[in-house]
């Protein structure tokens, strides 16, 4: 099969190294071009990259000229790693040139034409792409934490409806990128507030889960309550979640597992690369899922669901985890990349 060419926008960071090390074997997509900030453009990717992941970095990209923002660039499918103040301007302008950008920056996950997607959940939301009127487009993953709370909390909606949710985040500090958090305030100690986060948590769902209309996404109606903190945990985001059901909606413990453990979507009948066979584990064990044992359920990409049980002032409670720069991040990305491609969506741009 011909590889379609990729670059990797960002890829000196944390999530662009990520997108590396899992589209170095891909059976679609083939790294071409890496961009990153001007300090780093010139310089082989070895040189200018501080390599975190637990992989050699691929020979294929080691030796490969980092380009800056400002370089015009011949792949047609772009990955977004970028931090937020610069990935505006560059994902619209690569957008604009005719690439299409699958972005983990926030800039447009809002954005009323631009789709913010979970294959998993909302894959004809897609159907945007065609209003941008780019010669591109710009396609967005969610938030690392919405990510794990959405893909719970979409068979539940779907099933039961929901009225409220209230979350508390426990974040991994890679989340915060690298070098991330200092590690005097982190160590043996808890951040209650990450800048900006509960805001993604709270809005970003509601149009993940959101109906697709003439006139854009319709978000769905539940409220969602945040709290997020920052943890000393390297990989994992591990979530606290209480769901309130409509008025007389009341499934048992074992009908919400059944619930969960059952969801199936788009990846898994296309039988995506990247795509888990279950999407949503739910394990027995009282003190489970944990981010050091559990983080790489299904390489990575499947969210975690624990200790689901009744809550006395919602519904049900239970606690979810999930791989934040993995599913949460670049696993994202590339994900959405093989449902747009199997669907065709991307046969005109590319």
């Amino acid at each position: 099969m011909k590889r379609t060419p990729v670059a990797i926008l960002g890829a000196t960071g944390t999530v662009g190294q990520k997108f590396i090390t899992l589209l170095q074997d891909h059976p679609q997509f083939e790294i071409v071009e890496l961009v990153a900030s001007p300090r780093s453009a010139g310089k082989p990717y070895h040189e200018a990259t501080s390599w975190k992941q637990n992989v050699p970095i691929p020979a294929s990209v080691a030796t490969m000229t980092v380009q800056d923002t400002s370089s015009t660039l011949t792949a047609p499918l772009l990955f977004s790693g970028l931090d937020s103040s610069v990935a505006g301007e560059a994902e619209d302008r690569y957008s604009k040139a005719g690439h299409v950008v699958i972005s983990n920056s926030s800039n447009y996950r809002m954005a009323p034409d631009v789709p913010l997607v979970i294959p998993e959940i909302n894959p004809d939301h897609f159907e945007l792409i065609h209003r941008q009127g780019r010669s591109g487009a710009i396609i967005t993953n969610s938030n690392c934490s919405t990510m794990f709370l959405a893909m719970a909390l979409a068979p539940l909606y779907r099933t039961y409806g929901i009225e409220w949710v209230q979350v508390t985040t426990l974040q991994a500090i890679s989340g915060a990128g690298y070098p991330g958090v200092p590690s005097l305030d982190i160590l043996g100690n808890v951040i209650p507030f990450i800048g900006g986060e509960e805001e993604k948590v709270e809005q970003e769902a509601q149009k993940i889960l959101g109906t697709l209309t003439e006139k854009g996404i319709t978000p769905a109606p539940f409220r969602v309550s945040a709290t997020c903190t920052r943890v000393p945990v390297v990989d994992g985001h591990l979530e606290t979640v209480t769901v309130k059901f409509p008025q007389g909606v009341d499934p048992s413990p074992e009908e919400v597992i059944q619930t969960l453990s059952s969801w199936r979507g788009l990846p898994q009948e296309m039988n995506l690369p990247s795509a888990p066979g279950q999407p949503l584990v739910v394990l027995p064990d009282q003190d489970r899922p944990q981010p050091a044992r559990d983080i790489w359920c299904n390489g990575g990409m499947s969210t975690v669901i624990g200790r689901v049980r009744r809550d006395t002032i919602g519904n049900i409670r239970m606690v979810i985890l999930g791989h934040n720069t993995v599913r949460g991040a670049a696993g994202a990305a590339v994900l959405n990349a093989e449902a747009l491609l199997a669907q065709g969506l991307l046969d005109d741009r590319l």
